[in-house]
This record gives structure tokens, sequence and C-alpha cells, in this order.
């Protein structure tokens, strides 16, 4: 029986690795691809260049300006609100039904198509409800910077929200009442003891979350932000385009010269992800790091 269970290990494992080298693989070559076609385009020019017709002038700037813009005000909204829903669920709300209710519709939220973000942020910011007396679009944004902003909170709420409820769990509940036995209150605590402990998982979470907002298009697609902006936005309410609407608007043209500006374009984005994922991975070690040391 046990050599029996053994072997089925084996096979196990082995199935496992020949999954992820065969999804490896594709990968590999899909990125060969996308470097090959789009190696060449990528330079100063590109980057600094606005969306042109001709495809020799084209450049991104206005997409990735537009992109750190919704993610900068993306960041100021779903931050704070899915760091205090974490710590409100975790630190002071009671262990009921209606709490495992609220929890699970919390990770049922994070698990939604984003399209289905991109059709709720159109009806509710970009044209806004229909109320009595009121003219159809009265309430609404138009396609903003805000309206998009505010459809990709949404949508990496619930992810930065369940990040902080795991670090806020990880941290040993023997710190918490260290902090009650010196006459601590319960916001001291959490203030001093366990948010600080919680520190590096709550970033990490956040970093994730926001690479996941920079990269989706669906969402974008679906409030209208503009495939064609040969300008910076200034203001919240001005019009905008992000880096997967640029990539996806060259992607569409029938031009070859096109394909490879959206080539480069993908370069771009997906060094852009990799720093970001990096950067969450370097943080949360130094950090770990640090209170190892302040801790031993």
């Amino acid at each position: 029986m046990k050599a029996r269970y053994q072997i089925y290990t084996i096979l196990f494992q082995l199935l496992c690795l020949a999954a992820n080298i065969i999804a490896l693989f594709f990968l590999a070559m899909l990125l060969i691809e996308i470097v090959r076609q789009g190696g060449d385009r990528v330079n100063l020019n590109f980057l600094l260049a606005f969306p042109s017709r001709h495809p020799e002038k084209a450049g991104i700037f206005s997409a990735i300006m537009g992109s750190i813009f919704m993610l900068l005000i993306t960041a100021m909204l779903a931050i704070p609100m899915g760091l205090g829903a974490a710590i409100y669920i975790e630190e002071y709300a009671h262990n009921n039904r209606l709490t495992r209710l609220i929890k699970l519709n919390i990770q049922n939220l994070a698990g939604i198509p984003s399209i289905i973000y991109g059709i709720l942020g159109l009806t509710l910011f970009v044209r806004g409800l229909p109320l009595p007396g009121l003219a159809p679009g009265t309430l609404g944004l138009g396609r903003s910077v805000l309206a998009g902003s505010l459809t990709m909170s949404l949508l990496i709420l619930p992810i930065i929200t369940i990040a902080a409820q795991e670090a806020l769990r990880a941290v040993p509940d023997s710190f918490r009442q260290a902090g009650y036995g010196i006459g601590m209150t319960r916001w001291q605590t959490i203030r001093h003891q366990v948010l600080p402990l919680s520190f590096p998982g709550m970033l990490t979470g956040i970093i994730l979350a926001l690479s996941r907002a920079i990269g989706e298009s669906a969402p974008m697609i679906m409030i209208g932000a503009l495939s064609y902006v040969a300008f910076i936005p200034t203001s919240i309410m001005d019009s905008f385009t992000v880096l997967p609407i640029q990539i996806f608007n060259w992607a569409a043209r029938p031009q070859k010269e096109f394909h490879d500006l959206a080539a480069g374009g993908i370069i771009v984005l997906l060094t852009i992800l990799l720093l970001m994922n990096a950067v969450a991975i370097g943080l949360r070690y130094h950090f770990k790091q640090k209170q190892k040391n302040l801790y031993n």
C-alpha cells in the first residue's frame, strides 16, 4: 500500500513538472517572438513620443502618463478603504454569521471577471445612475481619469483587503496579549504591535494589486478609455488612455508596422509589471529580515 502511494506521488509530481515545463516553453516562445518583433521599436523616442497615425513617429508617452495618473488616484482611493476594511474585520468585528458572510463576499468579489467591473464602472461612474427628475448622464463623470480610477479601485479593493487580512492573521496573538498586558488600548496595540508586523504582507499585496490594475484592459475598454490621446491628462476630469488600450489599438490595425509597435508596447508593459513584482518581493524580504533582526 505504501509503495503504491509512493508511485502515485511520483507520477503526480512528474505530471505537474511536465505541465510546468510545457507552460514555460510556450511562454518563452511567446516572449521571444514579442522581443523579436518589437525589440527594435523600444527606444527613447518611442517612450517619449505621442501616438501618431504614422508608425515611424508613434510612441506611448501619453499612455504611460495616463497609466501613472490613473494608478496614483486608484491607490489613493483603494488602499485606505482596503486596509481599513481589513483592520475592522480582523481586529474589531465579532466572529458571527454576518462577519463570515462579509468575508465570503469579499473573496467572491476578488474572483469576479474584470469586465464585470468595467460594466459596473460604465453604469455608475461614466453614465451615472439615472435618478428621478435628473436628465440621463447628469451624475456621470464621463470618460475621465476619475471614472477609470474609481472603476479600478473597485477591482483591486477586495484584493487589497484579502492580502491585508492574511497579513493581520499571520501576526501571533501573543503580541496582542502583550500589548493588553501593559495597559494598551486595542487601537494602540494594533498601531504599535500588529500593524508593524503585518506591514510587509500588506505592502506586498498592495503592490501586486496595483500591478494587476495597470495591466487590465477589459474595464478600460468598457468605460470607453480613448485609444488615441496625443496629450497628457492634467485634470482628473480629462480624457485619457492607458498602456493596454494603446497596445490593443495598435494590434487591431491591419498594418504590420503597428503590430510591431504593439509588440514594443507589450515589452514596456511587461517590464513595468516585472519591476513592480520584483519591488514587492524585495520590500517584503527587506522588512522580514528587519523584523527578524529586531525580535531575535
